[in-house]
């Protein structure tokens, strides 16, 4: 890896470092979203322990499922955000940055991108048939949506704790309580680590 501050360096550098995180997220994400897409039907779930499923499911929204803006104007947010990260990235690799601050971003930068090729392309080149059956790739443009409205595949369901609230709590007594919720993907899980990390490691940078 090249050192901070750019002495001594060997072949692999930051810049391909950071590109070999990039590829292989977004692969390794489209990859799965592509298998899961065409091999189960919307909510199929298959069990792979008590608290893990694949779980199929699409969404139109942000990370995890969330909805609080139009598609379109999603979409284009998240093209704006990946071309600031990209150019982030590149402005802290010439400054020198500690190398786990690189990794950092390009983990956030290939998840973002990677949620973005659903969004832009899936509509054009899936189809959408009803349970049981499964999507299939159709030519460019005779999808179920335009471009831009691809809805983003989700898979990943972690019910680590699944209960019922105590019939005595006010207001949730009786309710039905699961802990995490969410269903989401590799390209979701990307972005949330290379965040967090930053947070707790390079805060300080990200203030500075």
């Amino acid at each position: 890896m090249e050192k901070t501050g750019g002495k001594g360096t060997t072949w692999l550098t930051q810049g391909r470092l950071a590109l070999l995180i990039i590829v292989a997220v977004l692969v390794a994400d489209q990859v799965i979203k592509i298998l899961v897409k065409t091999n189960m039907y919307m909510h199929e779930s298959i069990r792979i322990t008590d608290w893990f499923y694949i779980l199929f499911t699409e969404n139109p929204g942000m990370a995890f499922g969330w909805e609080f803006f139009d598609k379109l104007f999603l979409t284009s947010f998240r093209i704006v955000a990946v071309g600031v990260i990209a150019w982030l990235l590149c402005r802290s690799m010439r400054k020198g940055v500690p190398t786990g601050f690189v990794v950092c971003l390009s983990l956030v930068l290939a998840g973002a991108a990677g949620n973005i090729i659903d969004c832009v392309f899936y509509g054009l080149i899936f189809n959408n048939p009803p349970a049981p059956f499964v999507a299939h790739f159709v030519p460019f443009g005779t999808g179920y949506e335009s471009v831009m409205q691809g809805r983003v595949v989700d898979m990943f369901y972690f019910p680590i704790i699944d209960t019922y609230w105590p019939e005595w709590m006010p207001w949730v007594g009786g309710n039905h309580f699961v802990f995490f919720s969410p269903v989401f993907n590799l390209a979701d899980a990307a972005i949330s680590c290379g965040i967090i990390a930053l947070l707790i490691f390079y805060h300080k940078r990200i203030t500075q």
